[in-house]
């Protein structure tokens, strides 16, 4: 027997102490690493600009710290203001 579903968008999120605002230059973007809070799950990741925009990885991390590596690596290989311009569907 299995217990009344739980709609995802009421269940509470425990937030990383990586999580953050970023800043490189003139351009802030919000750093977010979460998961549900009281698990074991595996750590998303999603950057959300300032001005508008988020960014959300489909991939997900073992470690809090392994989903800060992947933002870090995107920022040195792209630059932070990838994170302000417009990009397709399901880059990451």
């Amino acid at each position: 027997m299995t217990g009344p579903a739980v709609n995802d968008e009421d269940r509470e999120f425990e937030h990383s102490p990586l999580s953050g605002s970023f800043t490189r230059g003139d351009i802030e973007v919000d750093v977010e690493i979460y998961r549900f809070a009281g698990t074991q799950d595996r750590w998303q990741l999603a950057v959300v600009a300032l001005g508008g925009g988020c960014i959300q990885w489909t991939q997900t991390f073992a470690t809090e710290t392994e989903a800060y590596a992947a933002f870090l690596a995107m920022v040195e290989a792209d630059g932070l203001d990838t994170f302000t311009r417009a990009r397709p569907a399901g880059r990451h």
